[in-house]
């Protein structure tokens, strides 16, 4: 009868799959508790000073890139001068709030035309910046 060879068992390449398991293991723990920590600082600070979630502006609202007013358009981004001048004197002014922003003064204005209600929001987009449109809510 022939003599069979048996195959010999390593186990360089089992001690080298199960550290790489037991590090990959680690690192998802780490990234667990990380999140599970709490609020970042970023946003527990935007959300002191009146940040995204601001009482100007209600829940309801729809946030749009840009608004038409006729022959006018008044897009994300535009001076709050240029914006202003956009708007004639058929619409009203609901209501004015002013509020401390991450960067500067935090202004919303709301607006009424023909039953339909829409809010500007005003603030620098850099320190000591000029106020722009930072946002447009249809409600």
């Amino acid at each position: 009868m022939p003599e069979v060879t048996r195959a010999r068992f390593t186990f360089a390449g089992e001690w080298i799959t199960a550290a790489v398991f037991c590090a990959a293991t680690v690192l998802v723990g780490l990234l667990i508790v990380r999140e599970l920590r709490g609020t970042p600082r970023l946003l527990a600070n935007e959300t002191a000073i009146g940040g995204p979630a601001s009482a100007a502006v209600p829940a309801d609202a729809v946030s749009v890139p840009s608004l038409v007013l006729g022959a006018h358009e008044i897009r994300v981004g535009d001076r709050r001068t240029d914006a202003l001048a956009q708007i004639d004197s058929s619409m009203t002014m609901i209501r004015r709030t002013e509020e401390r922003g991450p960067l500067g003064p935090r202004e919303t204005r709301a607006f009424q035309l023909a039953g339909t209600s829409f809010i500007l929001v005003f603030e620098p987009f850099e320190l000591r910046g000029e106020p722009r449109v930072a946002a447009i809510y249809l409600q």
